[in-house]
């Protein structure tokens, strides 16, 4: 409907006003217009001003600002661009897109958040799921051999590092919010390797959810409900387990610009797709460029800890290169 657009935020669950701050913690938390979605914005002209620019007392709304290029000389260039999730459309088998109970682990923390389009409540098609089914290593660790990272046919080789994690906090949340929900989560290996994540693994057990070891192979609808076949490797044989949700953990992989931007910084890429540091061990987030230096999962899955750890040694090593400059 003109006037609404998707949530880009909330992971196009919800739908918010052609006028928007695009997330609660936007630097600058300054708020803007979508043109395409303007009931009364036509090719960059409003022909209603007097709804909101004239009833503005701030004088805020300025039609006319454009997107301008500035020159700037520096001493230190900081990269933390970031990554991307694999889409989960290039595991068919899973259902993602086809079946509305079928959705990402990020789309899940809107979903079960305070601030998400249901106030916290995990609500899916109009009511409280029962059995909840969370399928970890979705695209990562796979060993079939592949053309690049974001190859949609094999995934990725590589340990995505966060998903044990966030899936037992998932996990933990159905338990919270839903306590007579039967949880299973299917895993390949769980690697509970932080301060204090071994003991939330085994909290999150203890706590009811069943953790059954092998990889989904298909998830299909049978009778009205969503199954979910495997083969349980501990057991040696094959199970269905119905769901009514079903949470995938898809892989942690390099921003689809990640080699444009290398090409225009100077970065090398490893061969995962990732940016490459210096040194693995003697300079974790100097580049071979000087000046530049890396944070965060723009070299490589890692989490919160790590991702502040690294900010902060990238931060004093700019500090140096600027003291340097001085």
């Amino acid at each position: 409907m003109k006037g609404r657009i998707v949530s880009r935020f909330n992971e196009g669950i919800s739908k918010q006003a052609a006028i928007y701050v695009p997330f609660p913690q936007a630097v600058p938390l300054k708020y803007t217009v979508d043109p395409d979605a303007c009931l009364f914005l036509t090719h960059g002209k409003c022909g209603k001003t007097f709804l909101c620019k004239d009833a503005c007392p701030a004088a805020a709304i300025n039609f006319e600002q454009k997107e301008e290029f500035v020159d700037l000389e520096i001493g230190a260039v900081i990269v933390a661009t970031g990554f991307d999730l694999m889409d989960p459309r290039l595991k068919p088998e899973f259902g993602y897109g086809v079946y509305p109970e079928v959705m990402t682990g990020i789309e899940f923390e809107r979903l079960s958040s305070a601030s998400g389009p249901t106030l916290g409540k995990i609500v899916v098609n109009g009511k409280e799921p029962k059995d909840v089914v969370l399928i970890k290593c979705v695209g990562s660790r796979e060993k079939a051999p592949k053309v690049s990272s974001r190859d949609p046919h094999t995934g990725v080789p590589y340990c995505s590092r966060v998903c044990c994690m966030y899936t037992a906090k998932h996990a933990h949340l159905v338990r919270d919010k839903i306590p007579d929900a039967r949880i299973t989560v299917f895993y390949m290996d769980v690697r509970a390797f932080g301060k204090g994540y071994e003991e939330f693994y085994d909290r999150v057990r203890q706590e009811g959810v069943m953790y059954r070891r092998g990889e989904p192979s298909e998830v299909y609808r049978r009778n009205g409900k969503l199954i979910v076949a495997a083969e349980d490797t501990l057991l040696g044989q094959p199970v269905e387990v119905e769901a009514d949700l079903v949470v995938l953990a898809t892989a942690v992989v390099p921003r689809e610009d990640a080699t444009d931007l290398a090409a225009l910084v100077g970065l090398e890429c490893s061969s995962d797709g990732f940016f490459q540091e210096a040194h693995q061990k003697l300079h974790p987030v100097e580049t071979t460029t000087d000046g530049v230096f890396l944070a965060g999962c723009c070299q490589g899955p890692k989490d919160i800890p790590d991702v502040v750890a690294q900010a902060k040694a990238a931060a004093a090593s700019a500090l140096v290169a600027l003291r340097r400059c001085a």
